[in-house]
């Protein structure tokens, strides 16, 4: 009578799954953190129109049903996405060997430590946003604000469905970038669309003024989040480009939705005999 014995491990299998466990707690908290952060919106912004709930639905209505009117030009952008991520995959094996050196090389089921403090620097660009607004009650702050908020919701929440859907492991779960569909989530990197989304949308917003100013925190905020997923072995590279794509295309849609609003605008102007009422509006 043969007798097989199998290689049944109970403690490291528990292991396994307390490390999945603990890095998806830390994304859900963090995801949570960053929401809450809506409270800088003071209650007198948040009454307007701008910022109402049917204005919420509508946004994410048409952001979640734009490429049904893309043109040829938002394809000509998709298609040059898949083309990036697809160049970055060829070397998500190499870039992984570089930084996973050490204690990083080491296989842990997917545990993300530092989800939190990576998420910090996005979530400061919000909330010190909505303060400065708060602040100095400005109106245009406010609606930068829920364009800043709008845009990481969107992008992380897109981010989360479609890494649920891909199911890939993280670098610090398996050596190889090929793993879909294993109950990971590693992509696209949600740290890395909000942080783009975000990044982007402040980058091209406010007074012109002072717009390279903008551009090196929005961006530096984006790229250095980027940085840091790679580096600590949490996310592949092309995790990372496929979030910054996914990022930038959402703050693109959100600037666009706040350009539209603002399009047309009735001004009253006060004259010798009583008043001036004159209607503009951007045709492009």
């Amino acid at each position: 009578m043969d007798v097989i014995v199998r290689d049944w491990r109970p403690s490291h299998f528990a292991a396994d799954q307390r490390y999945t466990l603990h890095g998806k707690a830390n994304d859900i908290v963090a995801w949570a953190t960053f929401c809450a952060v809506i409270g800088v919106l003071p209650t007198r912004a948040a009454a307007d129109e701008t910022f109402s709930v049917k204005s919420a639905l509508e946004d994410t209505k048409l952001y979640f049903t734009a490429p049904l009117r893309w043109d040829e030009e938002d394809w000509i952008a998709f298609g040059g996405a898949l083309v990036a991520i697809g160049a970055a995959h060829q070397f998500d094996a190499k870039v992984r060997d570089h930084f996973a050196t050490g204690s990083r090389a080491i296989l842990n089921g997917g545990e993300d430590k530092n989800s939190l403090r990576d998420a910090a620097p996005t979530v400061a660009l919000l909330a010190g946003t909505g303060l400065y607004a708060a602040f100095i009650r400005d109106s245009d702050g406010y609606r930068e604000t829920w364009a800043l908020l709008e845009a990481g919701v969107l992008s992380g929440t897109s981010a989360e469905v479609l890494g649920l859907a891909g199911g890939r492991e993280r670098p610090d779960a398996t050596t190889s970038p090929n793993q879909w569909r294993q109950g990971g989530d590693s992509f696209p990197s949600l740290h890395v669309s909000a942080a783009f989304a975000m990044g982007t949308v402040f980058a091209e917003s406010g007074n012109d003024e002072y717009r390279w100013i903008r551009r090196i925190i929005g961006y530096g905020v984006a790229g250095a989040t980027s940085y840091v997923r790679v580096d600590e072995n949490v996310h592949w590279l092309s995790d990372t480009v496929a979030g910054a794509a996914l990022g930038i295309a959402t703050a693109r849609f959100v600037l666009n939705r706040q350009n539209a609003e603002t399009r047309a605008s009735v001004q009253f102007e006060p004259t010798k005999n009583g008043w001036r009422v004159s209607y503009s509006m951007h045709t492009h």
